[in-house]
């Protein structure tokens, strides 16, 4: 299928996915646009870079805050896509988002800030299921409010959560293995989400639909994901259990974000839930829907980390 050429707008562009995602928009020929918070006196260097890097590259940056009502609607009047790669503690500020698109009445396309697990068809411990409860909120607004949307269920981040695990960047023989480590789950490149976002986002097969990123050979468990490791760097790993009642004490009695971070690994690598439901009809599997492009699997990003363990942590381009 021919991408349509289209304004896309991204919102975090200068967070960890949200650049994924710029340098997506631009390989695939869109015009790109960015939305940022105002420059300030003490901004973060490396931001400052960044915003230059995307200048040179053709990106055009639009700075406002999300308070600002009528400069959104001005700033989403020029554009046809806008995806929102906001973090976690951000997720609700979207409502402001929704809210200025349904006045500005052009856009032909919403991403809001997904790109985890399938938020309407899982449960999870207290911590992650206020995430989860935030991002169904979002979900809901944007139905109510009429606004046409794409949801992307990208699952985990493949680069990561391989770092998360394996640490390829500093190699040490100890591992941390989540209950059996039997559960399986998804490991997406993040070039591949930011990919597929990019195409779906002008696919009128995706309008109104859920993209989930399921594609087969990135369905591993976590020891399946190790012993490749381990394969490959001719090292036995010392595995370390920590059992499901641990990692529940931990969603209990661990301060805020920590405790979220234990409720999300016994959600993924314990629950399993990311595999815990048939895909319907009416989903749309990514790698199924855009079969003609070449994703990373599970092995390709290993092999990566492996000849290259710089990469894993990707946080520019």
């Amino acid at each position: 299928m021919v991408c349509e050429r289209s304004n896309i707008l991204i919102i975090g562009a200068t967070g960890y996915l949200g650049k994924y995602m710029v340098k997506s928009s631009l390989s695939l020929g869109h015009s790109t646009f960015a939305l940022t918070r105002p420059l300030k006196p003490d901004t973060d260097p490396s931001k400052l870079q960044l915003h230059k890097h995307f200048q040179d590259l053709g990106v055009t940056i639009f700075h406002c805050e999300l308070d600002d009502h009528e400069k959104l609607v001005s700033v989403f009047r020029q554009v046809d896509v806008v995806i929102s790669t906001l973090a976690v503690p951000q997720f609700l500020d979207q409502l402001k988002v929704i809210s200025a698109l349904k006045e500005a009445g052009t856009i032909k396309r919403f991403f809001p800030s997904e790109f985890g697990n399938e938020a309407d068809r899982v449960s999870a411990l207290p911590p992650f299921e206020e995430v989860l409860q935030k991002k169904r909120k979002i979900r809901r607004a944007i139905e109510a409010a009429g606004v046409p949307y794409t949801y992307v269920s990208a699952n985990s981040l493949a680069t990561y959560f391989i770092d998360y695990f394996l640490h390829p960047q500093q190699p040490c023989n100890d591992v941390f293995v989540y209950g059996t480590g039997e559960a399986e789950a998804v490991f997406n490149h993040e070039e591949d989400v930011a990919f597929y976002t990019l195409k779906a986002a002008t696919d009128p097969r995706a309008a109104n639909r859920l993209v989930i990123c399921r594609a087969p050979e990135n369905t591993v468990s976590q020891l399946d994901l190790i012993s490749s490791w381990e394969k490959k760097t001719g090292r036995l790993l010392n595995r370390i259990h920590i059992s499901e009642e641990q990692i529940i004490n931990f969603s209990q009695t661990l301060p805020h974000p920590e405790n979220v971070r234990a409720a999300i690994l016994h959600n993924i690598f314990i629950k399993g839930d990311q595999m815990s439901f048939e895909l319907s009809g009416e989903d749309l599997e990514a790698s199924q829907l855009y079969s003609e492009y070449n994703y990373s699997s599970v092995d390709r990003v290993l092999n990566t980390c492996l000849v290259n363990p710089a990469e894993v942590k990707l946080t520019t381009f």
